[in-house]
C-alpha cells in the first residue's frame, strides 16, 4: 500500500496516521523514541506491509504486473491501489478526499518536529502540490511516477505505466475492491486491540 492507503487505514487519530505515513523511514526499534500514538502508527505500518506481502489478492495483482514491470511490480501495485482508493474515496470511505487530506496536511505541519528528516525534506512540496488528492487522476499518478523516477531511480516509464493501468483497469480495480475490506478489517482489529509497545 502507498501513502494514501496507509493514512486512511490508520483510523481517525491523526498521530497514528502520521506514524503510519512515516513508517518506512523508522527502522528497527527506533519507533521507541516516539510518543505512543506515533508508535502505534509505525507498528501498524509494519503490520499492513506484512499483511499485504502475504495476501493472495495482492500476489495476484503483482503477478499481473510482473511481465510489464519486473521487480517493480510490487511498487506499481501500491501506486495503482492508491489511485483506485483516491478515485473512489467517497464511495469506499464515505469521506471527502479533499477534506480528509486537508486535515492530514494540517496535522503534519503541527507535528513537524516528529517527522524523520527525509520527510521534512519533501513535506512542503508534498503539501503544496496536494499529492494525495492528485492520486485521484491519471495525470497525478503520472507526475508521482515521474518524481519517483527522478529521485528514487524507479525503473518504470511513466507513460507506459499509465497505458498499462488504462488497459488493465477493470481487472486491477476488481482485485483492489476485493482486497480493501480484508486489509481494513485487519487494521480495525489492530487499532482496537491493546497493543503491547515496549
Amino acid at each position: 500500500m502507498n501513502y494514501l492507503a496507509h493514512i486512511f487505514l490508520s483510523g481517525d487519530n491523526r498521530k497514528v496516521q502520521i506514524g503510519n505515513f512515516v513508517g518506512d523511514a523508522v527502522k528497527g526499534r527506533a519507533y521507541e523514541k516516539y510518543p505512543i500514538d506515533f508508535r502505534r502508527g509505525i507498528l501498524l505500518h509494519r503490520a499492513i506491509d506484512d499483511y499485504t506481502d502475504h495476501h493472495p489478492l495482492v500476489r495476484e495483482a503483482i503477478e499481473l504486473l510482473r511481465g510489464e514491470f519486473g521487480r517493480y511490480a510490487g511498487v506499481m501495485t501500491d501506486i495503482y491501489f492508491d489511485y483506485f482508493l483516491a478515485m473512489g474515496f467517497k464511495r469506499y470511505t464515505g469521506k471527502s478526499l479533499w477534506r480528509f487530506t486537508l486535515g492530514f496536511y494540517v496535522a503534519l505541519v503541527r507535528n513537524y518536529r516528529y517527522l524523520p528528516e527525509r520527510f521534512k525534506g519533501f513535506l512542503w512540496h508534498f503539501i503544496l502540490t496536494n499529492r494525495l488528492v492528485k492520486y485521484a487522476s491519471l495525470s497525478g499518478i503520472r507526475r508521482s511516477l515521474e518524481i519517483m523516477v527522478e529521485y528514487k531511480h524507479l525503473g518504470v516509464e511513466p507513460d507506459r505505466a499509465i497505458e498499462f493501468l488504462v488497459a488493465n483497469r477493470m481487472q486491477l480495480q476488481g482485485i483492489f475492491e476485493r482486497f480493501l475490506p480484508d486489509v481494513w478489517e485487519m487494521c480495525h482489529a489492530k487499532l482496537n486491540e491493546d497493543l503491547i509497545i515496549n
